[in-house]
């Protein structure tokens, strides 16, 4: 039928009858409150098991029968659905800006984590890494300090390094920014300070402290402890502990002193009702006894990540490393050599392009070879890596500062593949630091970090080059696989272009949307984008 002659259907086809007057609906719908849990995971469950409504199967589970449902039906059965059904909430503080990238690098992850933009980082204090005590020496001094020492010297000189740069660019900022009449002096203030922490946040080491909250489903929760658990860092492993233990123990009870003053107040009337009042109002509730107390390492991970980096030595060898756009849309290849490419690329600091003309160099029998020991040590329940998730039409290998690689890692709809942290991609430099007078000092305390990282990188303990990595400032560059789909890729260049974000990840998102109108010209229409090249209001947030 041509399209001008569709027409819509009139109302009286409508697929829903509606009821005759005087009669209710019979559907009801009614939220719930006040429920643990897995308590609420087991009654959500018991609609596929049961003719009881959500009332009565309430009214009837204990923490017991809960417990008793879950290991037979999660654990025995393998029903791993349930837990998609018991949703937590957790806050996890004072962790390094290093390990809160790998708390939130969950698909299924909600949360939200302390802004640079809108803090100020410099009292917030810093991870220190469990070095061992060997000598490195510090610059061209003929002198030696402990590794521990030199690492607190490094990243003392970068917190004052930030805080003589936020209030640089704010008084640079404001010369060249008049106040508008209408606004508030505060108002004025606050969103330069924002805009100034934007251009000084290039020089917050990953080991900075910060805080988040997650929202997360057990199943996720689960996941992530396990994953947390294989890190290759000891901070993140302790979390991951942490993580286990707050589901397991007593939760945080916000009301528990208005309770407490209820429950005194009732003891004092009848003693007997008091009793009966703490035991109901004040009892410990667990979030998670039963879903998480078995997250363990996944050693699928751990021996998959040593075989990997062993390949991706032998694969690329000595190779240098080629320079590469900050954004690169690839193109189609067979997917044994992307499933291939993408098991290396995560265990090394090469570019798709050049792990990709190694692996298809290599010839079939080793790729396959590759994809084979991708999935060897792959345990009964454990899901396939990461870098199975393939065949996306849209892949884009970004290079990006570590900073701006924050905001775009929010985005779950992709599948991210992130490679380690490393000073060997160098670094971006904001243009505001050329017209506020502040680039050569800029210049000069990265490069003379990058140089302290090298040398605790060398230190010879047993996690040197992971602890070294805390001492890499947000500016230095880090490489991301992205992989989506085309409504992800025109919701992310509509976002991310925006005015008011910040300018990092605009360029990477208009960078985005020109690959793809390069590519696909006739689609480009579709993608209502911001201009970057366009001048923008400072005072517009």
């Amino acid at each position: 039928m041509p399209m001008s002659e569709v027409v819509e259907k009139p109302a009286a086809e409508s697929l829903n009858p509606v009821s005759s007057p005087g009669t209710a609906p019979s559907v009801e719908v009614y939220a719930v409150y006040g429920v643990e849990p897995e308590i609420q995971a087991y009654a959500m469950a018991k609609y596929s098991r049961s003719a009881l409504s959500m009332k009565e199967s309430l009214r009837e589970i204990s923490q017991q029968k809960a417990e008793k449902f879950l290991n037979t039906f999660y654990f025995q059965y393998g029903h791993r659905s349930i837990a998609d059904l018991a949703h937590i909430a957790l806050a996890v503080e004072r962790l390094s800006i290093l390990a809160a990238i790998a708390v939130a690098d969950e698909q299924r992850w909600d949360g939200q984590e302390r802004s640079t933009r809108y803090q100020d980082f410099k009292k917030s204090g810093y991870y220190v890494p469990d070095f061992r005590e060997d000598p490195v020496v510090a610059g061209d001094s003929p002198a030696s300090m402990s590794a521990k020492d030199f690492y607190r010297e490094t990243v003392d000189s970068l917190f004052t390094e930030y805080e003589a740069l936020s209030d640089r660019m704010f008084l640079y900022l404001a010369s060249i920014t008049p106040k508008p009449d209408e606004m508030k002096q505060e108002a004025y203030e606050r969103t330069l300070r924002a805009r100034a922490f934007d251009i000084s946040r290039y020089l917050l080491p990953l080991a900075a402290n910060t805080s988040l909250g997650e929202i997360v489903n057990a199943r996720t929760l689960e996941s992530q402890v396990s994953h947390l658990l294989s890190h290759t860092h000891k901070e993140i492993r302790q979390l991951g502990e942490l993580l286990k233990r707050a589901a397991i123990s007593p939760a945080y009870n916000a009301n528990h002193d208005s309770l407490r003053e209820l429950v005194e107040q009732i003891r004092a009337v009848s003693p007997e009702l008091g009793a009966r009042a703490e035991q109901e109002l004040l009892r410990e509730v667990r979030v998670a006894p039963t879903l998480v107390k078995y997250a363990d390492p996944n050693q699928y991970e751990i021996e998959t990540r040593r075989t990997m980096r062993q390949i991706a030595s032998e694969l690329m060898g000595d190779l240098p490393i080629a320079a590469a756009p900050t954004v690169d849309l690839l193109e189609e290849e067979l997917l044994e050599v992307e499933l291939a490419t993408t098991l290396v690329y995560e265990h090394c600091h090469y570019s798709y392009r050049q792990i990709r003309l190694a692996v298809e160099a290599a010839g079939g029998v080793i790729r396959r070879e590759i994809i084979d020991l991708g999935l060897r040590h792959r345990g009964r329940h454990d899901e396939m890596l990461r870098a199975f998730c393939a065949g996306q039409q849209f892949r884009f290998d970004i290079l990006m500062d570590i900073g701006g690689f924050r905001d775009m890692h929010r985005h779950r709809r992709c599948i991210q593949i992130g490679q380690e942290f490393t000073t060997r991609h160098g670094y971006d430099t904001p243009a505001e630091l050329e017209a506020s007078g502040a680039r050569e000092n800029y210049v000069a305390v990265m490069q003379r970090t990058a140089s302290a990282v090298e040398k605790l990188a060398a230190g010879g303990g047993a996690e040197a080059c992971e602890n070294s990595q805390y001492a890499i400032p947000l500016g230095f560059r880090k490489r991301t696989l992205f992989k989506m789909d085309f409504a992800e890729v025109v919701y992310i260049s509509e976002l991310r272009t925006g005015p008011a974000g910040h300018f990092s990840y605009r360029n990477v998102a208009y960078a985005m949307y020109e690959a793809v109108a390069k590519k696909y010209p006739a689609l480009a229409k579709y993608l209502r984008v911001h201009d970057v090249k366009q001048p923008v209001d400072l005072l517009k947030r």
